[in-house]
């Protein structure tokens, strides 16, 4: 870590600051991990979250300048405890640092005074023998009595003091093996941090290319961990990954345009098939990052707007796959990701060795592993991976992806995912993605019927719901998806950011789940009753939040 005091900077996320700016520390990449090519950026640790990334040198702005305007734009809780976190850090830097000096200049006045010492020795030495040899020699006396004083002021320096005068090391540095127990710091960073940080004019150096740097290594967010032996292993030259425990496998973007602004697109044709609330999100950041894409939805009209980005239109499905090295898929449900691949000009006319198709429905185990017996059968190539998240962390590219089947395919995906969002997890064979995602979703459905319930129950003891959701707020049930659904209840506003009848039919299919395996789901089966409530009041096309209205009728 680069220890100087003023290389603390903000740094906006996302393109036209779409996300507040986030405290962060330049600090030293990874030795594996190599600087993307021609980018002026910094390798920066974000406060408060522990994760690193790329950042553009235009996306920084230095701290201390810059502290008070941002504490006033951004009142998040998170944001302030990353504010904390950089200051106690340089708390504890300027305590050491002081004491360094105290140390620096106690060791200095004892070598002075050592010198000192050795000085007055060594000029007693000289006084008495030149006192011993002018009685011996008086007469030739004058003339080697100067020689003898230019001698005695000569050697009145110990052996100690002139090695030191020679030594092209200068006093108070340490020595070379201290210096090595701490990380180096870059002379690129160095000749930055020492100029004038808030005119922000960065040396030519900083825009010359890192010879052999793969430009898909940037774009990873990396974790710290208490494994770091296993973080950071590259497993193709196209990806890095962290493995975990149970052999699962994710890849992680950072913060999804701050950086995803530096993504290499792949050169492969890109299909993809529902312009829904989630494939709408997602085929807008595959445009925005680059990738050439053709797009096919059941209603003709969504595919408009994203013409008017740059995307290609398919007539039907079929024609997408035939014409793409790779087809996304993102339906609502077992019977539309059927129907999409075997119904007429479906996905199965299109493949044909080599043709790969990737599924990103939310569907149960037998109905993924069905689709992919029949493309694999045809000679393409079936990833299954559906997506958690909503509308809105679809828009902004920050969805979390879980991916299972073929694992070469998974990293022919890489860019692509990271387009579209934070992280994604490679799970094993396929079905493994549409079993996690729906036990995801099922806690997921739960917790939103319990939020409801939760005020109601409030409402009807006169209790204050705003209240109810203060105290929830400051409790470690804390998160954006608490207060994003109370919100929509207090407000009265259920406008879809995920559809009610879609967590009702992940919540039937994570029972099913549990029932085929003899695993009791009281829970799930108690919240599915609310939500069935729920639809038959008409609200099947709300957000999943009006399961409220549930309670209140």
């Amino acid at each position: 870590v680069v220890l100087v005091p003023n290389n603390f900077f903000f740094f906006s996320r996302g393109k036209l600051g779409r996300y507040p700016p986030w405290p962060g520390k330049i600090v030293n990449p990874p030795k594996d991990l190599k600087k993307p090519r021609g980018k002026k950026c910094f390798f920066v640790k974000f406060f408060g979250t522990e994760d690193h990334a790329w950042i553009k040198v235009e996306q920084l702005k230095p701290y201390h300048p810059h502290k008070e305007e941002m504490i006033k734009i951004n009142k998040g809780k998170r944001f302030q405890q990353a504010v904390d976190a950089v200051e106690e850090f340089l708390r504890k830097t300027k305590g050491k640092d002081q004491a360094s000096s105290h140390n620096s200049t106690e060791e200095k006045n004892r070598r002075n005074s050592s010198e000192e010492r050795g000085k007055q020795s060594a000029g007693e030495e000289k006084r008495k023998a030149s006192l011993s040899e002018g009685k011996v020699k008086k007469g030739t006396g004058e003339g080697k009595k100067r020689v003898s004083s230019v001698s005695s002021e000569r050697g009145s320096k110990s052996p100690l003091k002139r090695a030191q005068d020679h030594s092209p090391r200068k006093r108070g540095r340490p020595p070379k093996d201290e210096k090595d127990l701490t990380i180096p710091e870059s002379s690129t960073v160095k000749r930055v941090m020492t100029g004038t940080v808030a005119g922000f004019k960065w040396p030519p150096s900083v825009s010359e290319p890192v010879k052999d740097s793969d430009p898909h290594f940037h774009h990873f967010l990396l974790s710290q961990t208490e494994k770091p032996a296993v973080c950071y292993q590259a497993i193709t030259k196209k990806l890095k990954v962290c493995e975990e425990d149970t052999g699962s496998t994710s890849i992680q973007a950072a913060d999804s345009t701050a950086v995803n602004g530096s993504i290499t697109p792949t050169d492969k044709k890109i299909g993809f098939l529902g312009l829904g609330l989630m494939g709408s999100g997602i085929v807008s950041n595959l445009l925005k990052m680059g990738h050439t894409v053709t797009v096919w939805n059941r209603t003709a009209e969504k595919c408009d707007l994203f013409i008017q980005e740059g995307a290609r239109l398919g007539r039907t499905p079929a024609e997408v796959v035939s014409t793409c090295d790779i087809t996304f898929a993102c339906v609502s449900d077992p019977k539309a990701a059927k129907d999409l691949v075997l119904g007429p000009s479906g996905v199965l006319q299109g493949i044909r060795p080599g043709k790969c198709y990737v599924d990103m429905s939310t569907v149960d185990a037998d109905t993924v592993t069905e689709l992919a017996q029949v493309i694999v059968s045809r000679g393409g190539r079936f990833l299954e991976a559906p997506v958690s998240g909503n509308q809105q962390l679809s828009n902004d590219g920050m969805l979390v992806i879980l991916a299972a089947g073929d694992r070469g395919l998974y990293e022919d995906c890489s860019s692509c995912f990271q387009a579209m969002g934070k992280t994604s997890f490679f799970l094993g064979e396929v079905g493994n993605a549409a079993k996690m995602m729906l036990i995801v979703n099922m806690v997921q459905g739960s917790f939103m019927a319990t939020i409801a319930e939760g005020l109601t129950l409030a409402q009807v003891t006169g209790q204050s719901q705003q209240t109810l959701l203060d105290i929830l707020n400051q409790g470690q049930l804390a998160s954006i998806f608490l207060d994003q659904k109370c919100q929509n209840i207090l407000q009265g506003n259920f406008k879809p950011d995920f559809y009610l009848k879609y967590i009702q039919k992940d919540l039937r299919l994570a029972i099913a789940l549990g029932d085929s395996v003899n695993h009791p789901t009281p829970m799930a089966a108690a919240a599915n009753e609310v939500y069935k409530r729920a639809k038959a009041l008409d609200q099947s096309d709300n957000d999943m939040s009006a399961v409220y209205r549930a309670y209140i009728h």
